[in-house]
């Protein structure tokens, strides 16, 4: 990788944020695909094995428009440092301290590296003249919202765990910088997304791995929940369309907007890997909603955003990637 000051190219300079991590790094090779320079930041920390994210990075690294800096997006200075070196228009904020059940063990943790991160670095953004700013919220912030589908005016946030909480502060704090210093702010609402690199402790990733060593599934409640689960390249679509448009404060859903159960994702992933499904009973978790399911007119009408992978299509591009890192 070349060092020094980051060349635009015909898409410009783009400073993404969380770059090794499941969503990040394909976002990155996209944004590298269409012409971007990308500046990609990660801290490498120890949510998960650090080795996988750098692997995640393999079709990345030694690209003459791509640039990793390593260091952690509470560090102001650092933060920058790294934009007056490469001086990006636009930044796309997926760093986060992931999970759930994780923010109820260690929510100040949470707390930090979620709200103090995202505010660091809307500061340096400022400081530096960044123009678009995209923010990576999550179906987390509508937490118990009985009002189905979530919509982003319809739906009141109720969040029911830290992480919901802090990615409901982000948005509130990208808000008040674009009213304070018109910057374009787009918070884009995830939710559930799977495929090739997900995360290994998420559950389509967890069902699968215990599948193929003949282990049993820990089902947590009934298997009535569901979720609107997303397929990556999908949220990547939503992704690089809002860093064209709309422009102002935007907060818009990106989901499939086709929920499943729990009890029925099990037995797709049990047919799908052709393993026989053994579960083991838990009770239901503190924190998970009983159920998502994404409203995306807004998206469509705003991005142009329409998903184009069907769960089972998804699930079995995943599996054929598990397949592979597992097969000889």
């Amino acid at each position: 990788m070349r060092q020094g000051g980051a060349k635009e190219s015909s898409t410009g300079v783009v400073c993404v944020t969380g770059c090794a991590g499941f969503i990040g790094s394909h976002l990155c090779e996209r944004l590298l695909a269409l012409g971007a320079t990308v500046v990609g930041i990660d801290s490498f920390d120890d949510f998960y094995d650090p080795a996988i994210k750098r692997r995640n990075l393999n079709d990345c690294l030694g690209k003459e428009n791509f640039h990793l800096v390593e260091g952690d997006i509470r560090e102001l200075d650092f933060l920058e440092k790294t934009f007056r070196q490469h001086r990006p228009k636009c930044v796309i904020h997926l760093a986060a301290r992931a999970g759930v059940r994780p923010s109820i063990e260690n929510p100040l943790l949470y707390e930090d590296v979620n709200i103090r991160g995202t505010l660091s670095l809307l500061e340096a953004a400022r400081r530096q003249g960044v123009v678009r700013f995209l923010f990576g919220s999550s179906s987390s912030v509508y937490g118990s919202s009985e009002t189905i589908p979530f919509s982003e005016a319809g739906s009141s946030p109720e969040p029911i765990s830290p992480y919901g909480a802090t990615k409901l502060a982000g948005e509130a704090l990208c808000g008040a910088y674009h009213r304070l210093y018109g910057i374009d702010m787009v918070c884009l609402r995830f939710f559930t997304v799977y495929g090739p690199r997900q995360r290994p402790e998420m559950a389509i990733h967890k069902f699968t791995r215990l599948l193929w060593e003949g282990k049993p599934i820990p089902r947590f409640g009934d298997g009535s929940t569901s979720r609107d689960y997303t397929y990556v390249n999908d949220i990547i679509d939503g992704l690089v369309a809002g860093l064209k448009r709309p422009a102002g404060f935007q907060i818009i859903n990106l989901g499939n907007s086709r929920p499943i159960s729990l009890a029925a994702l099990i037995d797709l992933i049990g047919k799908s890997l052709g393993r026989p499904v053994r579960l083991e009973p838990q009770p239901e978790q503190p924190g998970d909603a009983k159920r998502t399911h994404a409203d995306i007119v807004k998206a469509g009408k705003m991005l142009g955003y329409e998903p184009q992978v069907t769960l089972e299509d998804g699930i079995a591009a995943f599996i054929k990637w598990f397949r592979r890192q597992r097969e000889p």
